[in-house]
């Protein structure tokens, strides 16, 4: 009878040697070739079912920092031991670095960092000293003599008497980083243990990889969408102001802006573009700018303001289509002139009153041939705040739009006394009552741009 096929699944290779607890005992009867060869498949298809479940809850990790923790925990669980810690140091020096623990407090983990590097197996891999590239065991800590005596130290405070340290390093990233488990006696995994773990260890890394990949160029667009606004906001006799802004991890294009104007004006303005991620960043920056040049150029007819930017839009991206609102405001008269295309009403709240500003009702810029729509005038009260928002402020998830905008008025409306002398306070509480949990979604549409004025 030939011999069956042996499977071959997530790197595990079918001639690694069985390990002592599927082995038959030397002076035991030899089994039958069949129950043999059935009781090494069963061992293999056990090990094999624990990697694939290990690699799929790894694999569905999202962001680095999760899959640290996964990755820490399931290889506790592989080499049988109950402490750990992870140190995330990759080779190249471009970050991010940091080190996780597994049943150790922050100070344990100061304990562990205390000990010369090059006395420990994890730290010679990190400075990349001789002899350090594979994976260690450290059996018996107490015991061994030839240990730095700090390492022996800091064991018998922390309570662990052994160690196994495993790199994690791609062909293509390089040294990564390395994960230690702690034994409280002295122990060594077996074979089979720390082949699992090595395999387990290979694919995390080729993981850790791409997340850390993507977490940089999620920072990368996170700086570069806070180089898009104002670096501080205008300081006018008469108003005071705040700005919040959060985005999802892909970015957004919402975006606001604040502008002095001739005769002690202010320009205000919030608006959105479509889309995600640098494209969405770009595209705002041209718009963001072109609004900019036409408010100090017509800034008190919002209406012409609005009407260039279209054209413009028309002209330069045909294929583009944006939200803006803009507002002249004369603060020694607390009036505001603004008009809006496809974007969400303002909102006033004060003491006396909370309500949404009656607005024209239009369509976005890039999206007619031609854009107007009339302005809208009003007068706020001594000691008012008006907030101009994007849509993501209002675009939760289960929300219907008018679930969310009573949900915004009511936020507004709620703010305590002591509070709305802050724009700052007030847009701060009103987020919080919001998006109580401060998630945003990830496809862009969740971003959220918050501009609050405060008028003496």
């Amino acid at each position: 009878m030939s011999t069956p096929h042996l499977p071959k699944v997530a790197g595990i290779d079918p001639m690694v040697p069985v390990s002592t607890h599927t082995a038959a005992p030397a002076e035991d009867p030899p089994f039958a070739p069949g129950a043999f060869i059935q009781d090494r498949l069963a061992g293999w298809v056990s090990d094999l079912t624990t990697l694939h479940e290990l690699t799929e809850r790894l694999a569905a990790t999202s962001t680095l920092d999760s899959a640290l923790h996964e990755l820490l925990g399931a290889g506790a669980a592989l080499v049988g031991a109950g402490r750990g810690l992870l140190v995330l140091e990759p080779a190249d020096g471009g970050g991010p670095s940091r080190t996780i623990g597994l049943g150790l407090a922050h100070a344990e983990l100061g304990h562990i960092e205390t000990v010369p590097r090059s006395a420990t197996a994890y730290g010679r891999f990190l400075e990349g000293l001789p002899d350090s590239e594979g994976p260690h065991a450290s059996p018996d800590i107490l015991g061994d003599t030839g240990l730095d005596p700090r390492c022996r130290e800091v064991a018998t405070r922390l309570g662990y008497a052994a160690s196994y340290a495993q790199p994690l390093a791609t062909g293509t990233a390089g040294q990564l980083g390395v994960a230690v488990w702690l034994y409280d006696e002295p122990a060594e995994p077996l074979e089979r243990q720390c082949h699992l773990v090595g395999v387990y260890a290979r694919y995390a890394a080729e993981h850790l990889a791409r997340l850390r990949e993507l977490e940089r160029a999620r920072s990368d667009v996170a700086v570069i969408a806070e180089e898009l606004l104002p670096g501080r906001l205008p300081r006018i006799p008469g108003v005071r102001l705040a700005a919040r802004r959060r985005a999802g991890p892909a970015g957004g294009g919402d975006w606001y802006d604040a502008l002095p104007l001739p005769d002690d004006a202010l320009g205000l303005a919030v608006g959105s573009v479509g889309g995600s991620g640098p494209t969405a960043l770009a595209a705002t920056g041209r718009v963001r700018a072109g609004l900019r040049a036409y408010a100090v150029m017509e800034g008190e007819d919002p209406v012409a303001v609005l009407s260039d930017l279209e054209l413009l839009l028309r002209l330069t991206e045909p294929a583009g289509a944006a939200t803006a609102l803009f507002a002249y405001c004369e603060p020694d008269r607390r009036t505001i002139l603004l008009a809006g295309a496809g974007h969400t009403p303002p909102l006033v709240t004060g003491e006396g009153r909370t309500e949404f500003v009656e607005t024209t009702v239009s369509v976005p810029l890039g999206m007619l041939s031609c854009w107007e729509a009339p302005s809208v005038e009003f007068t706020l009260r001594p000691g008012e705040t008006v907030l101009f928002y994007t849509d993501g402020l209002l675009r939760r998830t289960g929300d219907t739009m008018d679930r969310a905008f009573a949900r915004l008025h009511s936020a507004a409306a709620g703010v305590p006394k002591a509070l709305r002398q802050d724009p700052g306070a007030v847009a701060d509480h009103i987020l919080r009552a919001v998006l109580p949990d401060g998630a945003v979604r990830g496809d862009g549409s969740g971003n959220v741009a918050l501009l609050a004025a405060r008028f003496d």
